[in-house]
């Protein structure tokens, strides 16, 4: 089952303005069928009855067939499928192959265009983040460009730099990147470090360790996983935190005494 995502973080406590809302009761923010599902079922409950009735719309167009082929893959959590079993639709006898296109787009869902990536300036894509709204940049952060990505996983809101982490075009090469970055929120290094597909990379083990950003405790926790020389490296490093530089001091001497 997929965890909780940063985005679906922000719809569940609430801090979400009415027009965001509204673009993903339209179907038309989520990358993922289940963040999608997840925050369109939340919304049934918004405060806001005209979002309500949207979101109730937007799932009552998503095709059966599909939807019944979606419940059927065994990361679907059990509260979403009560929750259309309850609405009649159950899972299919084959389940949907487990990629991560939302169910149903709408026309709002793309971002603005964009040149090509290739011939495309970093001060260029700069200004062009400057001047979208605040749910362009938001889909930007989920459904643009790398380069984009790499922009935005640093902007100073929280939904906007969380929505990175988002997106399906995320490798573990990026998250790794992302991991390694002391300008980004100790609350994307802790996201990052709740997400099972990326910690199985070492190299984001290795960069969230290494982070002098990263809470301490996950470093301490880290630490084991680290290979020896890693560890060495951590061991005299003045930009870690000294509680970690300590434990790695322990950890190189335990190992040269269980060598002798």
């Amino acid at each position: 089952m997929i965890g909780p995502t940063p985005l679906f973080d922000f719809f569940k406590r609430g801090e979400v303005a009415r027009d965001v809302r509204m673009e993903a009761a339209r179907g038309a923010l989520a990358p993922r069928a289940h963040e999608q599902l997840e925050i369109l079922v939340l919304l049934l409950e918004d405060s806001d009855p005209e979002i309500r009735q949207v979101a109730d719309a937007t799932l009552n167009r998503i095709p059966v067939a599909a939807l019944q082929a979606f419940l059927a893959r065994s990361d679907v959590s059990i509260g979403i499928r009560e929750f259309f079993g309850d609405r009649g639709v159950f899972p299919a006898e084959i389940p949907a192959i487990e990629v991560d296109e939302p169910l149903i787009e709408t026309a709002s869902s793309e971002i603005p265009a964009a040149e090509d990536e290739e011939t495309e300036t970093r001060a260029s894509i700069v200004q062009k983040l400057a001047q979208m709204s605040f749910t362009d940049r938001l889909k930007a952060a989920m459904k643009g460009s790398k380069e984009m990505r790499s922009i935005l996983i640093r902007d100073p809101n929280k939904m906007i730099s969380g929505a990175v982490l988002s997106s399906p075009k995320v490798t573990d090469a990026e998250a790794a990147g992302f991991a390694r970055m002391a300008s980004v929120s100790e609350d994307i290094l802790r996201a990052i470090g709740h997400n099972r597909a990326w910690m199985k990379s070492y190299a984001v083990v290795l960069g969230l360790t290494r982070n002098p950003k990263t809470p301490i405790a996950m470093s301490l926790n880290l630490l084991p996983r680290i290979q020896d020389r890693d560890v060495q490296m951590i061991s005299v490093d003045r930009n870690v935190p000294e509680p970690l530089r300590i434990a790695a001091r322990k950890k190189v001497a335990s190992n040269l005494s269980g060598k002798g």
